[in-house]
């Protein structure tokens, strides 16, 4: 197959603007509809959404009609992203979908989409498109060739579909789409795609400006070997580190994955420069090492945290079987080669910013403990489990992970307490939570736990006895940005 920095015969036909060469591939019939007419409507309504879209989708769109055209398939299928996601390559739904192809997390495994902590496939936009086209052709297949019912099966499931003309079926109807009882939103759904391939199909009569697009690859593909810092990638690219995660909108911190994929996309314009000062890099410098000396009481998840990265990263680096550490021994930690605030595009940049944006009431900061739900945490602080989520930028179905750090706005004084907290932190901020007593704490426990002293947790929870009790809630104010920011 072509790589992503060549150029196809047909591309170099002679079509010197994409949109053309998207036209020219379109097979769908589009019918008179009510349904797609409301949705050209809302298009004419607003001349420039699609414009705003264009201007986001141009890194991107013509490596997806190279697919599109390499499987033969109907060009329709390259604006769906316009549906999808407006192009937005860091796009998350409430469904816990992400990417401009707005994969979940099942079915982008199902399709290869590797997802883990340093890297997302759905939102890598050279494996995401080739995965989705893999399932829209899957569909197709299990419709018979109907791109209709296809797409409503992208977008709800092909079981719901199938569902749909089974009832049909039996009460004697029509099974095409147009005919089905789907969710509101399929309902929409296709007809939307179909209004945005009828307005690109002819702007002017809808009074849509379509700027052109250069029908010409805007990036290419480098393999990079190893892991790789982005800062430094950036920096031998010799482009803005915001326009590399815009081109590599899978990798979610301030490294390429440890384990791959080891390629970058990057202008074509910059793609030799790049090569040349990467074949000149020592290995050494990939990345910024740290000696570690453990201490008493660490873990290599606490570590791990404290230096945003992963357990798994740890023990690949330093050789490491199992999850034992001895104090005294040393470890090595890859680090950033820049503060964190510079990978503005990383994902927990993107949260933080998220999680920061100014809301009414008292901003909490709650870190989860084993056994949380967003439910309960709502419900303790008096908020809406979906609220909750949304300030996030997560599901509200999401499975919460102890140490996860949680921000949400209350109108409770959640922090006032009878003494001030006695100990302050070292550094960063001190911030309120409350912790549900599991079966063998001890005061003690809970202390080393989050790095605070027995002295005070007594001095913030008057305990009504010697002991603690399963189910007892204790205030506790901790540091949250002793565990180190991720990026």
């Amino acid at each position: 197959p072509l790589a992503p920095e060549e150029e196809s015969p047909a591309a170099a036909a002679g079509r010197a603007d994409l949109w053309d060469r998207i036209r020219n591939g379109y097979r769908l019939d589009i019918p008179d509809n009510r349904r797609i007419e409301r949705e050209v409507a809302w298009i004419t309504r607003h001349p420039d959404y699609l414009d705003r879209v264009r201007q986001r989708a141009r890194p991107y769109l013509y490596f997806i009609v190279e697919e599109v055209e390499k499987r033969g398939l109907p060009m329709e299928l390259a604006l769906l992203p316009v549906v999808e996601s407006a192009f937005q390559p860091f796009a998350y739904s409430p469904g816990r979908a992400s990417g401009i192809w707005q994969f979940i997390p099942s079915t982008g495994r199902m399709y290869g989409l590797k997802q883990n902590w340093w890297y997302d496939g759905r939102r890598d936009v050279v494996a995401a498109t080739r995965a989705a086209l893999d399932y829209l052709q899957s569909l197709a297949d299990r419709f018979d060739g109907d791109w209709e019912l296809a797409l409503a099966a992208y977008n709800t499931g092909a079981g719901n579909v199938r569902r749909a003309i089974r009832r049909n079926r039996q009460r004697g109807r029509n099974t095409d789409f147009w005919s089905l009882d789907l969710p509101r939103e399929t309902e929409g759904y296709v007809p939307r795609l179909l209004a945005v391939a009828r307005v690109v199909a002819d702007p002017q009569r809808y009074g849509v400006t379509l700027a052109p697009i250069p029908n010409r690859p805007y990036f290419a593909s480098v393999e990079t070997g190893s892991q790789l810092d982005l800062a430094l990638a950036a920096e031998m690219a010799g482009i803005p580190i915001d326009e590399l995660y815009l081109l590599n909108p899978g990798f979610n911190r301030w490294a390429t994955d440890p384990e791959g994929p080891h390629r970058l996309n990057l202008p074509r314009d910059r793609v030799q420069p790049f090569r040349e000062r990467l074949a000149r890099l020592d290995p050494d410098k990939r990345l910024r090492w740290k000696r570690y000396r453990i201490r008493s009481g660490d873990s290599l998840g606490l570590i791990a945290r404290r230096h945003g990265t992963t357990v798994a990263t740890l023990k690949q680096v330093n050789r490491l079987r199992g999850n034992r550490i001895r104090a005294g021994r040393h470890l090595l930690i890859p680090l950033s080669s820049r503060p964190a605030s510079h990978y503005a595009l990383s994902s927990g940049q993107r949260l933080a910013r998220l999680q920061n944006s100014n809301r009414s009431g008292n901003r909490i900061t709650h870190l989860v403990q084993p056994g949380d739900t967003l439910w309960d945490i709502a419900r303790s602080y008096g908020v809406s489990h979906r609220r909750l989520a949304r300030w996030n930028g997560i599901s509200p179905k999401e499975t919460l992970h102890p140490g996860q750090k949680l921000v949400l706005w209350t109108q409770r004084d959640v922090a006032a307490v009878s003494t001030p907290p006695a100990t302050p932190p070292r550094r960063g901020t001190r911030s309120a939570l409350q912790y549900r007593v599991r079966k063998g704490d001890s005061l003690a426990r809970i202390a080393q736990r989050f790095g605070i002293r027995v002295a005070d947790l007594k001095k913030w929870n008057p305990l009504p006895g010697k002991y603690l009790q399963p189910g007892q809630r204790l205030q506790l104010y901790v540091n949250v940005l002793e565990t180190g920011p991720e990026t």
